[in-house]
């Protein structure tokens, strides 16, 4: 059949259309070229709201075929698993033979319970039989767990696990600890994505010794040609105060002097944990929050001696430029 004009419509049967209006302004009516064409998901058909011309009369619904009437029963009715994720060995994508019932929940008889058994035997071994999977099932195990003790985000746990299968694909890890390559992936993840995670804090938390781990980091950043971002010492300045338990405005202060520094190029080739440890001194001093240097670099993970170097070339820098803490005081 034909387009069929249905006339004007009735207040009530508009109503009923604009209940869950959806015009589509992309096409015109063949009747009057009106561009408003409303989809009434109730009965299939596309009508344009100034003639009343039927459009067309088959909508296909790419809803759900059941119905849900909480967010309990939408995610028991979901039938899709995991993501895609890096971080699992077979990248979510595997199989599972369950050989208990058929599909309309009727118990198998014995012969066929022991053929699926049988299968669900082969696809188990088929799983772990090949050294690189085997290989990824320990490895994306134990970076699972490092990265929940070091609390990091999903992102860096996906990259970490991106960085560890480039290695694996070199070949770099023939002969060498997996657990050593699993601690450098994650801290070169938390260079690239500019966590403030230093390496001594990655290999606590590892199996491998801080040496072994720091070697491994070495060959992953040669022979990946890794361009990690230089770490710059305002964001250690953070965990560093929490340590310290120091106010927020000593904290601001800390960032505000190295700011100020930062403006004639004092901070260039020093290091940052160094730089935070002797600002936050500086900042301490000046708020009148007793603090020790041996509490700050130990806080920091520095000496005291590299902290009282780096208190000294701040002072310099300020007394350079005519600035005083005092004044930068003001400015928190």
């Amino acid at each position: 059949m034909g387009k069929i004009p249905i006339g004007n419509f009735g207040e009530k049967e508009m109503n009923k259309l604009y209940q869950d209006p959806q015009t589509d302004t992309g096409s015109n009516c063949p009747h009057c070229g009106g561009t408003r064409i409303v989809s009434d998901r109730q009965t299939g058909e596309m009508i344009c709201a100034n003639c009343g011309l039927v459009v067309t009369d088959t909508i296909m619904d790419t809803g759900p075929e059941y119905r849900v009437f909480n967010l309990q029963e939408a995610n028991d009715r979901r039938r899709t698993g995991t993501g895609y994720s890096m971080s699992i060995y077979d990248k979510g994508l595997s199989t599972v033979i369950k050989g208990d019932k058929d599909a309309s929940g009727k118990r198998l008889d014995y012969e066929t319970q022991r053929r699926m058994r049988r299968l669900q035997r082969q696809d188990n071994r088929s799983k772990v039989n090949e050294t690189h999977a085997r290989n990824l099932s320990i490895a994306m195990a134990e970076l699972d767990r490092m990265a929940s003790e070091l609390h990091l985000p999903q992102n860096v746990k996906e990259n970490a696990a991106l960085i560890y299968r480039k290695a694996l694909k070199e070949d770099l890890i023939r002969g060498r600890s997996i657990d050593a390559f699993v601690a450098a992936s994650l801290y070169a993840a938390c260079r690239l994505q500019k966590i403030p995670r230093p390496l001594k804090e990655v290999s606590k938390v590892s199996k491998r010794l801080h040496s072994e781990v720091a070697m491994t980091y070495r060959l992953i950043h040669k022979e990946l040609k890794l361009r990690p971002p230089v770490d710059g010492p305002f964001k250690f300045i953070p965990s560093i105060a929490a340590k310290l338990s120091v106010n927020q405005p000593t904290e601001q202060l800390a960032i505000n002097i190295l700011k100020k520094a930062d403006e004639i190029k004092a901070l260039t080739g020093k290091d940052p944990r160094g730089l935070a440890a002797a600002a936050l001194y500086m900042a301490c001093q000046e708020t009148k929050e007793k603090r020790v240097q041996r509490v700050i670099a130990k806080a920091a993970g520095t000496t005291e001696v590299t902290l009282r170097n780096r208190y000294r070339g701040l002072k310099q820098a300020l007394d350079q430029m005519e600035t005083t803490p005092e004044d930068l005081v003001l400015q928190v």
